[in-house]
């Protein structure tokens, strides 16, 4: 356990010196006094669609694949801890943004401009909450089983956040606190010993599709 929080911890400040210090990296405002707007960039591998289909995908892999394995096989296992970690997070996000309603960068209105209503939800970033809830639990697992690769997958909450820093639809700080509340909830998810979503679902889930085919 003290090992997963060193790893995590790592992680974290790993990810907040790459958003810090890439492209324009310069002091600017907000929280932590990092948050300034980069230049709009949705070309390449940036394209927004990448993003979404990134997105997508990772919904689609853990909600598949727990469904297919099933919680009995350890894979399955992982799967189904990602979508309490997904579940969990996304919800705790969007309250957060409905809670801060902070303007996006794109609307210029500038970092440190909170409790705007409606209009304005950027504080935290979700996709990026998103992706580190996906990942989290898996990498924990497997790197508890001595397969230290798994931690490359720590690259789609990076290349998510850069890819929204990029399209101006959120700031240095949403991207690290949309990690940082997706990692929390992945570590969380990773140790319970029985997924909450296999326990408040019918019965039947703990064995794959797979074995019933």
């Amino acid at each position: 356990m003290r090992r997963a929080r060193l790893s995590v911890s790592l992680s974290l400040m790993s990810l907040m010196s790459l958003v810090a210090i890439a492209d324009h990296a310069f002091a600017g405002g907000g929280l932590l006094g990092i948050d300034h707007e980069w230049a709009y960039d949705n070309g390449g591998i940036w394209n927004r669609s990448n993003q979404t289909g990134l997105e997508y995908a990772a919904i689609a892999t853990e909600t598949l694949g727990a469904l297919w394995l099933g919680d009995s096989d350890p894979l399955g296992h992982e799967f189904w801890q990602s979508i309490d970690s997904t579940l969990s997070s996304a919800v705790a996000a969007q309250l957060l943004k409905y809670a801060f309603s902070r303007a996006r960068p794109r609307e210029n209105l500038g970092p440190d401009r909170w409790f705007q209503g409606g209009c304005c939800q950027s504080f935290p970033s979700g996709e990026v909450t998103l992706q580190a809830g996906f990942v989290t639990p898996i990498i924990l697992d497997e790197s508890a089983r001595g397969h230290p690769w798994i931690w490359a997958l720590e690259v789609l909450p990076l290349y998510d956040g850069i890819g929204r820093l990029k399209q101006q639809a959120h700031w240095q700080s949403d991207v690290l606190a949309g990690w940082a509340l997706g990692s929390a909830a992945g570590y969380w998810a990773a140790h319970r010993d029985t997924p909450l979503s296999v326990q408040i679902l019918p019965g039947g889930f703990s064995v794959g599709l797979q074995k019933r085919f």
